[in-house]
């Protein structure tokens, strides 16, 4: 096809164009069509009908500024039968309007397929065509209102459009930059981003997503902006939202196509170092977690259990970095979330233990029944989020622990190097990290009694406890491994638990719990690591002798 054929032919089409004759609108139509399926064929072709002296860009410039002021105008005298169509989406256009809006639909999809392939890949070309954005941007508004998004016919071209935004910036530097700080700076309402990922529709989440990646990708300060704007954490909540719902999509379908665009996001806010600030951002007055909070962090742990540097060589040096920014984040996570998991547990426990106490042994008060002075709603999705926070600090841990192994231990054991050590040497006022790990331990074989073969089995202060285990599982486990990790080696830390009573919490978790799988091995594996070199712990134990044996009828037989 020749360039300059075409290039004259849309020439005299857009000349004569009326919109309102059916004739016209079919033909400019039939002629865009044809042409975009070359172009999407033929960068040669792209390049020729896209030179400056080529009159494309007059018609194109006057086809979008017509288009969108012909379909805003219409949308307007519209607006008073829009109650009476909520209801109903016509199959086909019955009515002059309804005639109108079709030749409508038809002209936009053809003008946004033509306008996509021709930018595609040429930047002279995306220079040209950017001054057609802001119609665009108008269009795509419209088209996403939530009575059109109810009709097959504008989810499509919102695609279109939302890929024609895409083609206009996509590798163009100076254009990715002005599109992205256009769209930071707009009032929420007008973001279509915001508008397309809130749609529910995976096939324009999709494109949405990827033309969301393209604008943030290699560049950091585009990065900042996602993750510390208004209008960027809102894209990130509706992000969120969207990869919860398309978690289980079918491979190869849109919807799996959109949560890996997003996932690829989330990946690039992680290596930039900013996971940090968002998980700030994400927080609500008044709110201990928020459930975006809990998906960074599900996502958070995704990406740490894929990713596993083998050693800090020059071959990783990125994974290894960011564990290390990731520490102080986690740690200060740790400290709030647990925190308030004990305050929440001592408010419903009869008899509360005292933190940080090696006497504070529980005491059963079971003369008369009292109920729990108060349960927080909010402590199942605290736990949830602390087994999250305890997976990613013991990950990071245990591969700062492997990797100190083989490489100079001054090095190794240095805070600001090694997350294993910023952990152990973490503290809020007065509390070490450790120290509040074994009392929420300590609390929580209180609160939660453990499940043994289907059923509950209760230590003598929770017996007027009823906790649903919604929310609660693995938390025990988890806490449990995580501690074990941090004292391997660890002289001083070994030390730590045995000053604050966490070896008889340790030896208390040695049990079945249905609730907490292979809780009894991690907490042997954990006790190991305490006695391991220790003198004083393991005289601890040894200490521990039974005050009472059992009799071979089963009774009980005091010792003299």
């Amino acid at each position: 096809m020749n360039g300059a054929d075409v290039d004259a032919r849309i020439k005299l089409l857009v000349a004569s164009f009326d919109i309102g004759a059916s004739d016209s609108v079919y033909g400019l139509c039939h002629t865009l069509d044809q042409v975009s399926r070359d172009l999407a064929l033929s960068e040669e072709l792209r390049e020729i009908l896209g030179r400056p002296q080529a009159s494309i860009w007059t018609c194109l410039r006057k086809l979008w500024k017509d288009l969108c002021r012909v379909q805003l105008t219409f949308w307007e005298e519209d607006d008073e039968d829009e109650d009476s169509r909520l209801d109903q989406v016509p199959p086909t256009p019955t009515t002059p309007a309804e005639r109108r809006e079709h030749s409508l639909r038809n002209i936009c999809l053809s003008l946004a397929r033509f306008t996509r392939n021709l930018t595609a890949g040429v930047p002279d070309n995306q220079i040209r065509a950017f001054e057609n954005e802001p119609q665009i941007r108008k269009l795509l508004h419209y088209h996403t209102s939530w009575t059109a998004l109810r009709d097959p016919d504008s989810l499509q071209l919102a695609r279109i459009l939302t890929q024609t935004l895409s083609n206009l910036v996509t590798g163009h530097e100076t254009l990715l930059q002005q599109l992205w700080e256009t769209y930071m700076h707009l009032p929420e309402d007008q973001v279509i981003l915001i508008r397309l990922l809130s749609s529910g529709e995976a096939r324009i989440i999709m494109p949405a997503l990827i033309l969301i990646l393209n604008l943030v990708h290699a560049s950091r300060e585009r990065m900042k902006m996602l993750c510390r704007t208004d209008i960027g954490v809102r894209l990130l909540v509706c992000m969120f939202d969207d990869m919860v719902l398309l978690f289980e999509a079918e491979d190869a379908s849109d919807g799996a196509q959109a949560f890996d665009s997003g996932y690829a996001i989330f990946t690039l806010i992680v290596q930039e170092a900013l996971i940090g600030d968002l998980y700030n951002k994400l927080a609500m007055s008044g709110e201990i977690i928020t459930p975006q909070q809990v998906i960074l962090l599900k996502l958070l742990d995704s990406y740490l259990q894929s990713t596993r540097p083998e050693s800090d060589s020059p071959s990783s040096p990125t994974p290894v970095r960011i564990r290390r920014k990731l520490s102080p984040m986690l740690a200060r996570a740790f400290f709030s979330l647990s925190g308030y998991a004990q305050k929440a547990m001592n408010r419903s426990i009869e008899t509360p233990p005292s933190p940080s106490s090696p006497d504070s042994t529980p005491k059963a008060n079971s003369e008369t029944f009292t109920p729990p002075a108060e349960l927080d709603v909010m402590l199942p999705k605290v736990c949830e989020a602390l087994v999250l926070v305890a997976q990613c600090m013991a990950t990071i841990a245990l591969e700062s622990d492997i990797r100190g192994s083989d490489s100079d231990e001054s090095v190794a054991k240095s805070p600001k190097i090694c997350p294993k050590s910023y952990f152990n040497e973490a503290h809020l006022s007065k509390l070490g990290l450790v120290e509040s790990l074994i009392d929420t331990l300590r609390t929580l074989d209180i609160f939660l009694p453990r499940i043994n073969f289907g059923k509950p089995v209760t230590s003598p202060a929770a017996k007027s406890n009823s906790t649903s285990p919604i929310g609660f599982l693995y938390v025990k486990r988890d806490l449990v491994r995580l501690l074990g990790i941090l004292c391997h080696g660890e002289k001083a830390v070994q030390d730590r638990v045995r000053e604050c009573g966490g070896i008889i919490v340790i030896l208390n978790l040695c049990v079945i719990d249905e609730r907490n799988p292979f809780l009894r091995e991690h907490a042997i594996f954990t006790l190991h690591n305490l006695l391991e070199g220790n003198i004083e712990n393991q005289n601890v134990v040894d200490k521990l002798q039974p005050n009472e044996k059992v009799a071979v009828n089963g009774s009980d037989s005091h010792s003299p």
